[in-house]
């Protein structure tokens, strides 16, 4: 028997004994993150908890952290602090913090210093420590840690996931690109890719099991397999998740522009099950901001890509992040980002004012920027985008979308909504027997957030 196996079999043994144990985990920031909760969960199933959404009635909690902006550690912290009253009512309540925050040793140290009230640390790449830190502070520790980097991706692990027809599947963690704005290489460590056959076999169970949507997760899936002796590129990958039988959709995020090669857009073209969707971070249409940003690209570049996939269909949708105010970006270069979005007629965009992060590169240059400035700069730009999502959804008014429908409409009673194949929100009257399947739906308007239709059958 392993080390690890022994410790689980002396939990399940502790927990049995104390009756039912709840925990709550709550993942914040991206998929990846939540992809790790899923595991968390996993883990803490299979030790004998059980789960609830309600904090204050859990006898483990666990946040699982983003560092990518600022405003994100502060929520955590505040949350934390907000805890020590649980804490106080229930003096046996284990809480814990992982995730990316956690990788950082300033941010360990201000816990361990300032937060009593927590118990655990746990980092990135460390949830196979979970076991052992919770055993530790149930025999009496007060403080157990893991914050070390680790090979292993736990292949096998059980996940309790959030839904039972869209599943993220993790291809790779970590990055080397270091954006000079970007904290990820630093909390995620350096990239590795996880082996094609163990994601072939991982997305093959889960359409067995009845999932409708597969999403392949990485800070940047384009460089999947470069560290990998067998040599398989992304590309290769997605044609070899294509040939899985079943119905399915396949998307993927986050990829890089000056990695979409292609060999990539060919494989997207060609590929039936691919969503004809790509999110694509520009961050800025200036190539002084780009450069400054260490991002390796150029606009004129970029819009190689754009007008590559449009020429194969007018249609192909595009989503993008863009940080409005870097550090001395100027109003030249702010302009240069409105002509970009205007030239590719984004879907969507996932636009933040940028966020100061110690340790990185961007974070030591003297910023001349008003915060006034970058808030004006912000509305502007989504002012624009706007007019251009509300003209642009308009394009598939007339046509048939197949739509994965999602759920309930928080907007009009007996409407469902769900996203079609490139991305968009769809809305349209029907049974919520639908969630969960593919359906047809012919559009017949269309908003700035969605567009609406009629359902076929």
């Amino acid at each position: 028997m392993g080390k690890n196996e022994s410790i689980i079999n002396e939990l399940i043994e502790i927990i049995s004994a104390k009756g039912e144990l709840k925990a709550y985990v709550h993942s914040f920031g991206c998929q990846l993150n939540v992809s790790d909760g899923e595991k968390i969960k996993g883990v803490l199933k299979k030790i004998g908890y059980s789960f609830t959404d309600a904090a204050e009635d859990a006898d483990l909690i666990i946040l699982n952290t983003c560092a990518v902006r600022e405003n994100a550690e502060d929520r955590v912290f505040g949350i934390v602090g907000s805890m020590k009253h649980l804490k106080d009512e229930k003096p046996d309540l284990i809480i814990g913090i992982s995730g990316c925050m956690t990788a950082q040793e300033h941010i360990v140290e201000r816990i361990k210093k300032s937060y009593p009230q927590v118990d655990i640390v746990l980092g990135t790449s460390a949830i196979n420590s979970l076991p052992k830190l919770l055993l530790d502070c149930l025999n009496g520790r007060s403080f157990a840690a893991d914050i070390a980097e680790y090979a292993d991706f736990s292949e096998g692990q059980e996940q309790v996931r959030e839904s039972t027809y869209k599943a993220s599947v993790p291809i790779m963690f970590g990055c080397n690109n270091f954006c000079t704005y970007c904290i990820v290489p630093y909390v995620r460590g350096r990239e590795r890719s996880r082996k094609a056959d163990d994601i072939i076999s991982e997305v093959k169970q889960l359409v067995s099991d009845g999932y409708k949507e597969i999403m392949l997760l990485g800070q940047n899936v384009n460089s999947y397999g470069n560290d990998l002796e067998c040599g398989i590129s992304f590309p290769q990958l997605l044609r070899r998740l294509n040939e899985i039988d079943g119905d399915f959709i396949i998307r993927f995020m986050s990829s890089h522009p000056k990695d979409a090669t292609k060999e990539l857009l060919d494989a997207i073209i060609e590929c039936e099950k691919v969503a004809k969707h790509l999110h694509l971070p520009v961050q800025s249409g200036s190539d002084e901001i780009l450069s400054a940003m260490n991002r390796r690209y150029t606009a004129e570049k970029y819009l190689e890509t754009v007008e590559y996939l449009r020429a194969y269909d007018k249609d192909f949708s595009f989503t993008t992040d863009i940080i409005v105010g870097f550090p001395n970006e100027s109003a030249e270069d702010f302009e240069k980002t409105l002509e970009l979005i205007k030239k590719v007629k984004y879907d969507n965009i996932y636009s933040f004012i940028y966020s100061k992060r110690t340790g990185t590169k961007a974070a030591e240059i003297d910023d001349r920027i008003s915060d006034d400035e970058k808030s004006a700069r912000m509305r502007k730009l989504l002012e624009i985008q706007r007019e251009i999502t509300t003209e642009s959804y308009k394009r598939f008014i007339g046509k048939t979308l197949r739509v994965l429908v999602d759920g309930e409409s928080r907007k009009k009673q007996g409407y469902l909504t769900g996203k079609s194949n490139e991305f968009i929100i769809v809305e349209f009257e029907g049974e919520s027997s639908l969630i969960g399947s593919f359906v047809d739906v012919e559009i017949t308007d269309a908003m700035n957030w969605a567009v609406t239709g009629k359902l076929l059958k």
